[in-house]
């Protein structure tokens, strides 16, 4: 290993092989759930030192755990704690190469910081519409690497569908240059969207070129209380209908999850939460003024009041007030995160089949575990939840965690796939869910994915145990 460590150093720089000192922040996930000890983390400063550290790597028989802002909620990014494998951080590839106006894109490093995208694409005139609560800190690798969502897939689509290339350095040490930017290259298959969602089991990704979209006239957001999920899922209907592809955020947020958010931040307004089951967020983005955006926004409320499935509603005046609605909804799971341990599920369900799914799972779960707390809240709009359990009010949320997380996630998991849906919408697999998969994904499928896996990582070095499941050494 020495012999390895010191091959690093004269790849990349010693000063960029770090082996000492405090290391938590690459070694510890996000969520405090898990801990790792690395043989060392590598920040090399561009692809050809990338694709150096690899081979070097598969030489050595070393496996590597790429990693950007470390903000992933299924232990996906860190090592493990056998102290053996290398945590590749790619925080020092955070350059944007180019920005082509008239192709609609922007070519950035892996590395780069999701806000810096957007900032960047708004002073270039620009819309870049990937966003989520982490942006100040994820990179766009990570992003892609586990195709995040955020709250615009109802208009824009998942990471995958803003992103028209890809650079990548295979398990191998080679360079794979996919940037072009074409809309439409039909030469077979499908490489790019094969590495979006691997979680860096199938190669690193170092580049990418994302689309961009002109920037709209107007951004109104509202926000409205509903008697029901049903009335949401109306609502939502609704929407579509009256404002068509304007309607870019469709966000549901239960009693509870809101009341954390006044308990543990008072300084925010949570409006019209405690007389309704549940409150929505809506986003409505235009193409021609703030006026038309307002008076569509108007005519669906008013409608929606007149059919019952709205109590109540505002309409954020100012960019202030827009700003204050989206933190309050941004903020559920950093209250939650105070008031104690927790188990998170982050799944997606046909929208249509959503308000049942709640009912009869909130009951399940009330039934089988007395005094446990529902946190319901997410992307309603593309059917996507964050379907949260917080521990009884009464007793050791920790202790409550080890004895109740494997079979609420049990409860949880069959009943998804009950109604359709998957464990899996934005966070992706990491090694939280993988053994799960080995239950709740197709044999079939299963089988494809290790085939894959194999073929592009025959020494299962590149994050292994995250996604599938293979043996170590020859599969």
């Amino acid at each position: 290993m020495q012999a390895l460590l010191d091959n690093l150093r004269q790849l990349i720089g010693a000063q960029h092989v770090l082996t000492d000192g405090d290391l938590s922040a690459y070694e510890h996930d996000w969520r405090k759930r898990s801990r790792g000890k690395s043989l060392a983390v590598v920040r090399p400063g561009n692809t050809a030192e990338v694709a150096a550290v690899v081979k070097a790597c598969a030489v050595t028989g070393v496996s590597i755990v790429p990693q950007g802002g470390n903000t992933g909620l299924v232990v996906g990014s860190t090592p493990d704690d056998s102290g053996t494998q290398i945590v590749l951080s790619l925080q020092r590839m955070h350059a944007v190469r180019a920005v082509d106006a008239a192709n609609l894109t922007m070519t950035v490093e892996a590395g780069c910081i999701l806000q810096s995208l957007q900032e960047t694409a708004a002073n270039a005139g620009f819309l870049f519409p990937l966003s989520l609560g982490a942006e100040g800190s994820c990179t766009i690798g990570g992003n892609l690497s586990t195709n995040a969502g955020g709250t615009q897939v109802l208009r824009y689509g998942n990471a995958r569908e803003l992103c028209l290339g890809l650079e990548v350095v295979t398990a191998h040490g080679e360079i794979w240059s996919g940037l072009s930017g074409l809309r439409k290259d039909n030469t077979g298959y499908d490489l790019r969207n094969l590495f979006v969602g691997s979680e860096g089991t199938l190669g690193i990704i170092t580049a990418a070129t994302m689309k961009l979209y002109p920037q709209p006239a107007a951004q109104l957001t509202a926000w409205a209380a509903v008697p029901s999920l049903e009335d949401a899922v109306t609502l939502l209907g609704l929407a579509h209908q009256h404002l068509g592809a304007g309607l870019t955020g469709f966000e549901v947020m239960g009693q509870f999850a809101l009341s954390l958010v006044a308990k543990h931040y008072p300084q925010q307004r949570v409006p019209l939460y405690q007389d309704t089951p549940w409150c929505v967020l809506l986003e409505n983005s235009d193409n021609e003024s703030e006026t038309h955006a307002r008076t569509q926004f108007e005519s669906l409320l008013e409608l929606a009041l007149e059919q019952g499935c709205v109590t109540d509603a505002v309409v954020a005046e100012n960019l202030a007030q827009a700003h204050a609605l989206w933190h309050v909804r941004e903020s559920i799971s950093l209250a939650q995160a105070e008031e104690g341990l927790n188990i998170k599920h982050d799944i997606s369900i046909p929208v249509s089949r959503i308000p049942e799914f709640v009912r009869s799972t909130d009951a399940l779960l009330q039934a089988n575990i007395p005094g446990v707390r529902l946190v319901n809240f997410g992307h309603l709009g593309d059917g996507n939840l964050h379907y949260n359990v917080q521990a009884p009010a009464e007793g050791d949320p920790a202790q409550f965690l080890r004895a109740q997380e494997e079979r609420v996630n049990t409860l949880v998991f069959d009943a998804v796939i009950a109604h359709g849906g998957s464990i899996s919408a934005e966070h992706g697999v990491g090694s939280l869910k993988v053994g799960h998969l080995e239950h709740y994904k197709s044999p079939v499928a299963l089988e494809m994915m290790r085939g894959i896996k194999q073929a592009l990582d025959p020494q299962n070095l590149m994050n292994p145990g995250r996604v599938v499941q293979v043996g170590n050494a020859g599969f």
